[in-house]
């Protein structure tokens, strides 16, 4: 047997080998040590091989998705060795072989995938300018391919967001990825290779149908990943029928950091809400929710379907009578159909799965109603693809039990009256009470024996029991088969016969499940194609019957799109903010923001926690919703075009890279200036705030500049450098806006309201002073804040200060404050008692005598 398990081992050297003997899977020796160690399971020592103790550990093969989930999670890759042959007829050990491979990308099983985020495997073939890309859900069968730019490569993978990445084994990251890495040899990614292997499993002569006219790295890539996928599951995968090949121009570009910044899937600290996601994720099925998630990171450049999905929202929240609610009711009980579909594919598919399939596709006909007639052109489309497929749903309904078994081993899972000879391998397991019956009525007549049992349990099979009281009264052909403490249990010749053909009866019914069951799977193969077509269509009827449900509970309005460019948004709010303070019982401010020809760069100043960030953010995401085809929080909103959406919002120290806070907030604008056009968003916050006044002023002034004569991108640039504002005087399409705050006594109140013009002070301190800074701490920042105002040294109004001109004249000095003003400024009234204020006063009085 271990001869056995190390040739196996020996070919998966880097992967745990879960081994499978009898109920449990095992693991030997340094597989044994890091398992026990990740899982917490017990490592033991049985025997000796070559004379060195054999560790091993396991785990029940019943309970094995939770540990492989463990592990999964751990980044680790786990081969599945099954027993292939019959115990009954093998001489030495039973034969095994690899059943299939769990890695990070590759997991079918719905105990181990997120039911509300895709899986992904990815395949990389790097360039020297260029990398081919190509990524394949496995779940679903859905194969996509691109060529990217190496700049653009990071960018690219935090939109995918694979969870595992196979490389060639020469090829070296400049960064390192959030995924699990997986190399393979070099050769596995030969493009003509990959090209002849792609053509075999699309069945085609070439590529160019799927807009390849010759084999490039994207190609190079999508063999080695076939390639890949295929040896995990140790079989053809039928289900992935196509290659989409995905342009860059297709998508509003949205680089990592921008992604970050508006927090659409995860907040800035990693969790899962508040978010955009989590706000708009009201969908009735996992199916929906993972349709939204792929929406919200990939929205459309091309605005033909974003409009298609505004004009569906709109004639769901028309029709109050068969509209969204209506199709959210409907959406309800139906299962993964998707995921169901490619574990179909897979021949791994359980039971539950079919049963699941069959009471959802029963469904289609309910969900398709409220869809009739509602005269939104996508409406009509989704109508038609949801049609119910009658010859598959008729074969799940005659094939597979109302309820069947959660296994397929224990039986009951093919429905009676399909399969005359599985019936009848039934009826004699179920005739069994009756024989026994009619056997211990017979006995107990023939005997005298009134306490005579003749009964049936799984270890010892079928016996008849009698009380110690009554042996000598037993016929003499009973034979022994067990003693109990007050009792004997016997059996008879005639009971032995049936022993023999009703548990016959039963593996011969397991084995004819096991059977038919094969044979379903294989009459469904032909069918994936249309049952992923429903799943998509019940995904996207799902998501927008969720926009329709958000828009009415949250007055979310239709956004226009124009020719022209620019951003025109009237009542304008932030839509996870909105939601927060709503919890609070406060209202949202509103605003608006205007952007076009005339008006490229807003440039925002005013006091901090007044609501810049916000304000930027919330634009930024009421354009991206646009161009998913969601509603918006506005009143009003007209979108020109838009390419690429860019962020410059904060900043964190990077350390693994040896880069500064500076430094980040630095390489994102160095980003931002080389790439923005004048059909980009830009959100730019507070530029030049990580070194020196002078250095960051300068820099917040040059890049600015550029923004407005090189990029002239639509631009929200958020400053506290009031000096800046002073450019509205140079360039006409520029202009300040402010957002303004009053001081009621020795507080602040923010009023988030954006008005026309530049603020006229900061309020740093009183923020600071909300924050909990100690009061004599903001006390002694007032007094040096009244220093450095009378020395001029830096006023918010002056002119600008790389204006060419004279140098200035030298100030005269300043008179020396009096001791007893010093002391004065120094005495906090709020915390004298009467004593102490009194002795203070006469303190001051000395000092002026």
């Amino acid at each position: 047997m271990m001869a056995q398990y190390l040739r196996l081992k020996a070919q998966h050297p880097e992967t745990l080998l879960f081994y499978r003997m009898g109920d449990f899977y095992e693991l030997f020796y340094e597989d044994a040590e890091k398992a026990a160690r990740l899982l917490d399971i017990t490592l033991t020592t049985r025997g000796q091989s070559a004379g060195i103790p054999i560790k091993m550990a396991g785990v029940p093969f019943h309970a094995v998705e939770q540990y492989l989930a463990k592990l999964v999670k751990l980044g680790e890759s786990v081969v599945i060795c099954e027993q292939i042959g019959d115990p009954a007829t093998s001489k030495g050990p039973v034969e095994r072989a690899v059943a299939r491979i769990v890695t990070p990308g590759t997991l079918t099983d719905a105990a181990l995938l997120d039911e509300k985020r895709d899986t992904l495997l990815m395949a990389l073939f790097a360039m020297k300018h260029s990398a081919g890309l190509a990524w394949l859900n496995l779940a679903s069968g859905e194969l996509r391919a691109t060529e990217v730019a190496t700049a653009k490569l990071a960018a690219t993978l935090e939109r995918i967001r694979p969870a595992e990445i196979v490389v060639p084994d020469s090829l070296t990251l400049p960064f390192t990825p959030a995924a699990a890495l997986t190399r393979r040899p070099d050769w596995h990614f030969d493009a003509e290779a990959a090209e002849r292997e792609l053509c075999q499993q699309f069945a085609v002569a070439s590529l160019a149908g799927f807009g390849i006219e010759e084999a490039g790295p994207e190609v190079a890539a999508a063999g080695a990943l076939l390639r890949y996928a295929q040896a995990t599951q140790a079989r053809a995968l039928q289900h992935v029928r196509a290659l989409v090949v995905e342009r860059e121009s297709a998508y509003i570009g949205l680089d990592a950091a921008t992604r970050r910044n508006l927090e659409l899937t995860e907040t800035l600290r990693g969790q899962p809400e508040p978010t955009l996601c989590s706000l708009l994720d009201t969908c009735v099925t996992t199916m929906g929710s993972r349709c939204l998630r792929h929406a919200l990171h990939h929205p459309l450049r091309d605005r033909a379907l974003p409009a298609a999905r505004h004009a569906a929202v709109e004639a769901l929240l028309d029709n109050a009578s068969s509209g969204a609610a209506a199709v959210r009711d409907a959406l309800k009980g139906i299962a993964d159909i998707e995921r169901i579909a490619g574990r179909v594919a897979l021949f791994s598919a359980r039971p539950r799965d079919l049963s699941g399939l069959r009471d959802s596709l029963a469904k289609l006909a309910g969900l398709r109603a409220p869809l009739t007639g509602l005269g939104a052109p996508l409406l009509d489309e989704l109508h038609a693809q949801l049609a119910t497929p009658d010859n598959v749903l008729g074969l799940l309904t005659r094939a597979i039990a109302a309820e069947p078994a959660a296994n397929l081993r224990d039986g009951g899972v093919i429905a009676p009256g399909y399969d005359a000879d599985l019936d009848e391998l039934r009826g004699i397991q179920d005739n069994c009470g009756e024989f026994l019956l009619a056997l211990e009525a017979r006995e107990k007549e023939r005997t005298g024996i009134n306490s005579l049992k003749v009964e049936y349990n799984r270890v010892h099979g079928f016996y008849i029991e009698v009380t110690h009281a009554n042996v000598d009264k037993i016929p003499e052909d009973y034979r022994r088969r067990q003693t109990l403490k007050n009792a004997e249990r016997y059996i008879t010749p005639e009971l032995k016969a049936f022993e023999d053909k009703a548990l016959s009866a039963q593996d011969r019914a397991l084995a004819r499940e096991k059977l038919l069951w094969d044979e379903i799977l294989s009459a469904l193969q032909p069918e994936i194609p249309r049952l992923l077509e429903i799943a998509r269509a019940v995904a996207l009827t799902d998501l927008l019957a969720a926009f329709a449900d958000v828009a009415a509970r949250r007055d979310y309005r239709k956004p226009e799109f124009s020719d022209e460019p620019g951003v025109c948004i009237e009542g304008g709010r932030h839509p996870v903010v909105e939601n927060q303070i709503a919890a609070d019982g406060e209202s949202f401010i509103a605003n608006e923001t205007k952007l076009g020809d005339g008006r490229r760069l807003l440039l925002i100043t005013g006091p901090n926690m007044g609501g810049k960030s916000t304000y930027m953010r919330q634009t930024a995401l009421i354009a991206l919703l646009a161009h998913i085809g969601a509603f918006v929080p506005a009143t009003r909103c007209v979108l020109g075009p838009i390419d690429q959406i860019f962020t410059r919002i904060g900043a964190s120290d990077d350390l693994a890279s040896g880069r500064s806070t500076f430094m980040v907030e630095m390489t994102e604008s160095a980003a931002i200036l080389h790439h923005a056009t004048e059909n980009s968003l830009v959100l730019m916050d507070e530029v030049g705030r990580g070194t020196s006044t002078f250095d960051g002023m300068a820099l917040a002034f040059a890049i600015c500049r550029h923004l407005v004569e090189k990029n002239r991108a639509l631009t929200l640039f958020a400053t506290h450098y009031f000096e800046l504002t002073l450019l509205a005087n140079e360039y006409r399409e520029l202009a300040n806006v402010h957002l303004d705050a009053v001081e009621h006594g020795e507080k602040i109140v923010f009023l988030h309201a954006v008005e026309e013009g530049p603020a006229n002070q900061s309020y740093g301190i009183q923020v600071a002073a909300l924050a909990g800074i100690p009061s004599s701490v903001v006390r002694a920042a007032k007094k040096q804040l009244r220093e450095f105002e009378q020395r001029a040294s830096i006023n918010p109004l002056q002119p600008d200060l790389f204006a060419s001109g004279p140098a200035p004249e030298p100030e005269p000095p300043l008179p020396e404050t009096h001791p007893a003003l010093a002391a004065l400024a120094d005495i906090d009234p709020d915390s004298l008692t009467p004593r102490q204020a009194l002795d203070a006063l006469y303190a001051l009085k000395s000092q002026l005598a």
